[in-house]
């Protein structure tokens, strides 16, 4: 929700950049928009050619699911800004890859309560929910957005997600605008 009011502003040029995924199109996804949804042999054609940036694989309940950025041909930093989600070890490896001048984390902080509460209500709306694999994607995200880690990526700025949606993509809009002011 977040996401998409934030970009819908297109401020300077703001596009998302769409990461991809080998894990099923859940209802109400749709390809290009949430993730580019893809096969594990494109993923290796992708990986054969060097074009993943990172990868990250979640066993799930389901099998392997593979998330992974890649340079597909689709940025272009010289004349574009992007907005993308990511977990902390995609951020790395994109300002390893890309350069830290290009990258700019805004990290976006929810109680434990509320994202638990709000990842069992999205599950519910799936025509099969996987209660376990909300449990298994809550507890890893834990240790995956630890404050050891958090430190260790360099996030100091953290922007709230437990009151009123509008405020928090307001201020994430400010700091878009005022960051992209100095380029």
């Amino acid at each position: 929700m977040i996401y998409r009011s934030v970009i819908s502003e297109n401020y300077k040029g703001l596009e998302p950049l769409v990461i991809y995924t080998t894990r099923p199109k859940r209802a109400g996804e749709e390809n290009g928009r949430e993730y580019f949804f893809t096969s594990a042999a494109e993923l290796e054609k992708m990986r054969a050619a060097g074009k993943v940036i990172e990868e990250r694989v979640y066993h799930t309940v389901h099998g392997d699911w593979y998330y992974f950025t890649a340079d597909d041909g689709k940025t272009d930093f010289e004349n574009k800004n992007y907005l993308i989600i990511g977990t902390l070890e995609a951020y790395n490896a994109m300002r390893r890859y890309f350069g830290d001048d290009k990258i700019c984390p805004l990290y976006i902080e929810t109680s434990d309560g509320t994202r638990l509460k709000r990842a069992v209500e999205r599950e519910a709306m799936q025509k099969e929910p996987a209660y376990k694999e909300v449990c298994r994607r809550y507890l890893a995200d834990e240790e995956d957005f630890s404050e050891e880690k958090l430190a260790e990526a360099g996030i100091r700025r953290r922007f709230s997600n437990d009151g009123a949606l509008t405020e928090c993509a307001e201020e994430i809009r400010k700091v878009i605008r005022e960051s992209l002011k100095e380029t």
